[in-house]
């Protein structure tokens, strides 16, 4: 997908989602969306553009780190109902209680009781969400192996995304199969008619981020909300007010001026 036509689009598509953020407020609906699918599948990438211009109160993203002592002593499903969104809000999950039918269950972190109870379960709680109101969307971002090599070697070699290639993504580059069963196994005990899995073909990854988001948005009976009409009243005159001398102040360095003296001759300078 060419730069241009995405850069378009994904404004388009960022300007409805605006417009389902603010009906969500003002119906007081309640959205989650799941982003589950294998490391470097591009979940990351899509959760940023979907909440670029949300607002963080009403939209917040879930990341939750490894579980506490506490925490795996707790239901399974305990911490995550702790994240569900209250009347007004929407929460993404970027990867969320599917954990435990994918890296917990192939890398060994649960039993094969805890995992078989999850498949019980889940279709369950989810059912239970779904009757409660809650708009439920779920997809799964699958790559292909030879992308997400590509992508694993580009961290690689990249200062600014190194961190994003842990020691668990290696050891999951490496189990390549044992994953693809432990999807299409989850597939079969939680891809219900409640909450159905959307899956996002993402060797593209802006095609990707423009087929999810228009997928979400084509999902959610959402409609216009007319804001509140706001008009700036005049400035009220000066009291006398005079502002202290800037040397009782501590200031930043103006770094950025030194960067526009390194500037080729003849360069031209950005304005504002």
């Amino acid at each position: 997908m060419s730069s241009a036509a995405y850069e378009k689009e994904l404004l388009r598509l960022q300007i409805e989602l605006v417009k389902l953020q603010e009906w969500v407020r003002a119906t007081g609906e309640r959205l989650v969306v799941l982003f589950e699918g294998r490391d470097a599948a591009g979940k990351g990438g899509t959760i940023k553009r979907v909440t670029e211009h949300l607002n963080p109160r009403i939209a917040r993203i879930v990341a939750l780190p490894v579980p506490t002592e506490r925490e795996r002593t707790q239901w399974y499903f305990q911490r995550y109902a702790e994240q569900l969104p209250a009347g007004g809000e929407i929460v993404l999950f970027d990867r969320s209680w599917y954990n435990r039918a994918g890296v917990e269950h192939v890398m060994g972190f649960c039993t094969p009781d805890e995992y078989r109870r999850f498949l019980h379960q889940c279709p369950i709680f989810e059912r239970m969400l779904t009757e409660d109101g809650i708009l439920l969307r779920k997809y799964w971002f699958s790559v292909s192996d030879a992308e997400q090599e590509r992508r694993f070697r580009k961290r690689l070699s990249d200062p600014t995304r190194r961190w994003k290639l842990s020691a668990m993504d290696v050891e999951s580059f490496t189990r390549w199969e044992a994953y693809s069963r432990a999807k299409d196994e989850m597939f079969v005990h939680t891809d219900i008619t409640e909450a159905p899995w959307y899956v996002v073909e993402s060797d593209d990854k802006r095609a990707a981020r423009i087929n999810m988001i228009a997928h979400l948005l084509s999902t959610v009976p959402y409609g216009q909300v007319e804001p509140p009409l706001v008009q700036l009243p005049p400035r009220p005159s000066s009291t006398g007010y005079q502002r202290p001398p800037r040397d009782l102040q501590s200031y930043v360095p103006d770094y950025a001026a030194t960067l526009l003296d390194r500037s080729p001759p003849g360069a031209a300078h950005p304005q504002g």
